[in-house]
């Protein structure tokens, strides 16, 4: 009997428990909510990890998250160290990606890079914005000629919580991030809730997250079928996580004052429920 099983096996005729594909995908450790954010025991989680891991059901693989910093994350995936990147555009770092055949997903989600000015300087002239607070590593293209002439002061900070408060502090007449996150910091994690709106008459950038590789492009397609083909899904998950809220916004950088005179008017025009 034992000498059948042993042939049996040699020969592959035994059912032998399958492995999933492991993959390895690198992530920012940063706090980015809504999109994504690392906590304190390294676990990677929020929008992007929900995806993900749907995805990673659906395709009947395994996804593992490794969390570097983010200015060593374009070097795990260019040295191989990493299966995937997210996030990552085609237009970031071309230089350094200039040797190398990446290929990208289709767009995950959208976002805005732009200024977030106190309500009551929104709708003003951009020759009031002197002073431009940006996070170190941020580099605010459309305002890359303004700092290098002279004409705006780059006010560095270490970090998206620094960046407001100096801001709210008018040590700076304008904060340069990516405007769902700094919108969710506010409403958040912070005390001041709307102190802060996104302007959109100054210049900003509007764009879309992807995923990335090198080693694995047929692995990237099966990842636009699935968001193809579960399109609701990935637009529920965006509505659940509020990636897209106010960048789809109908009031998209529209005054404040008028933001808030649109909704009383709405409201004194519904229909009053009787009792």
């Amino acid at each position: 009997m034992k000498s059948l099983f042993r042939y049996c096996l040699f020969a592959g005729l035994l059912p032998v428990a399958a492995h999933a594909e492991t993959y390895v995908v690198g992530v920012e450790q940063a706090d980015f909510e809504p999109y994504f954010s690392v906590d304190a025991q390294g676990n990677y989680q929020g929008f992007t990890r929900d995806l993900l891991d749907r995805f990673a059901r659906d395709a009947g693989i395994t996804l593992t998250y490794k969390a570097v910093a983010p200015a060593e994350l374009l070097d795990d995936l260019l040295k191989g160290r990493v299966d995937l990147k997210f996030p990552d555009s085609p237009y970031w770092a071309k230089e350094r990606k200039a040797e190398k055949k990446l290929t990208y997903s289709s767009a995950v989600v959208e976002f805005i890079d732009g200024v977030m000015v106190a309500p009551t300087h929104q709708g003003k002239s951009i020759q009031l914005l002197k002073r431009l607070a940006v996070v170190q590593g941020w580099t605010p293209e459309q305002y890359r000629d303004s700092i290098a002439s002279g004409h705006v002061t780059r006010v560095d900070s270490a970090n998206l919580r620094e960046m407001i408060r100096s801001t709210l502090k008018k040590q700076a007449d304008g904060a340069y991030y990516n405007i769902e996150v700094a919108i969710h910091y506010l409403n958040y994690r912070s005390s001041s809730p709307n102190a802060l709106v996104f302007d959109s008459r100054l210049p900003y950038s509007r764009g879309s997250y992807h995923l990335s590789t090198i080693k694995q492009p047929q692995l990237v397609e099966r990842f636009n079928r699935f968001l193809n083909e579960h399109s609701g899904e990935v637009a529920a998950l965006k509505t659940q996580y509020r990636v897209e809220e106010n960048i789809n916004s109908e009031f998209l950088g529209v005054e404040q004052w008028k933001v808030d005179f649109i909704k009383r008017q709405r409201a004194k025009e519904q229909p009053q429920s009787s009792n």
